[in-house]
């Protein structure tokens, strides 16, 4: 029989990925001296491989103190509210809202026709942030474009880039969702690309030992897609679509001031 890809694998001491669970996110397990933290949760129906990986480290799901989500999106928290109920969850603020306010535009779990459950998010992240573990220091990046929410973690003493779905191995870019945006895209990648990266461990798909150049290759790609999407609003002539809107709303009478509100 075929040797069976392990479901979880140190990449680093004390740093585990338990790889995705398909349509779910990969999550990331960082052992630290004080506490133990997961880089996203994954699915809910992901969630007894995530379980048995941790047995195979020693720890059960209350032993993990900090969940620190990446965005909003369902396949990278839907563990979360089920089956973590003793850890401390973290999110960008814009997320945090997002998922407290159970924004189903934005965070998709009806497009898959999976059920949505409410989840409580505990400290509200900004950019800039640190989280210190004692043998692993993490620094929060806001790194808008894939979703408003979206955050990359750096941890310096290793070099290390946790990126979430901002931009994957081989300088693959995400899609531009719901409360995305392909200049803050642009803008969130050439900050990533100051950094000083030996490995980028993504959301999806394998890690990348080219980081620089993966970054600057989807830098490449988020500068073409923005100059296409200036040639897209071209050809549908958003000008007169605006003088349209105006000229509609030029033919409602002004009201007379006895009639504005006091």
């Amino acid at each position: 029989m075929p040797e069976q890809t392990p479901k979880i694998v140190e990449l680093k001491p004390n740093i585990y990925q338990i790889r995705a669970v398909r349509p779910g996110s990969h999550v990331y397990l960082l052992k630290g001296r004080w506490k133990n933290v997961l880089i996203d949760s994954g699915m809910a129906a992901g969630f007894p491989t995530v379980r048995d990986c941790l047995a195979e480290v020693g720890l059960r799901p209350r032993d993990i103190h900090l969940i620190i989500l990446t965005h909003e999106h369902f396949d990278h928290i839907g563990a979360t509210a089920v089956s973590f109920d003793t850890a401390v969850v973290a999110a960008h603020r814009f997320a945090a809202n997002k998922i407290q306010l159970q924004d189903e535009f934005v965070m998709m779990n009806k497009y898959f026709d999976l059920p949505a459950r409410p989840l409580h998010v505990d400290i509200w992240l900004e950019g800039n942030t640190r989280i210190e573990l004692g043998n692993f220091s993490l620094s929060i990046i806001h790194t808008p474009g894939h979703c408003s929410g979206c955050i990359s973690l750096y941890e310096s003493a290793n070099k290390l880039l946790f990126t979430g779905d901002t931009v994957l191995a081989g300088g693959v870019l995400s899609d531009v969702c719901p409360s995305g945006s392909i200049s803050d895209y642009v803008n969130s990648l050439e900050r990533l690309n100051t950094l000083n990266v030996q490995e980028l461990y993504p959301g999806h798909g394998r890690i990348s030992t080219t980081p620089s150049e993966d970054l600057q290759r989807a830098l490449r790609k988020a500068r073409d897609l923005l100059e296409e999407s200036k040639i897209l609003f071209e050809a549908l002539d958003t000008k007169a679509t605006f003088k349209r809107l105006f000229a509609a709303a030029r033919r409602f009478p002004t009201p007379k001031k006895n009639d504005l509100p006091l």
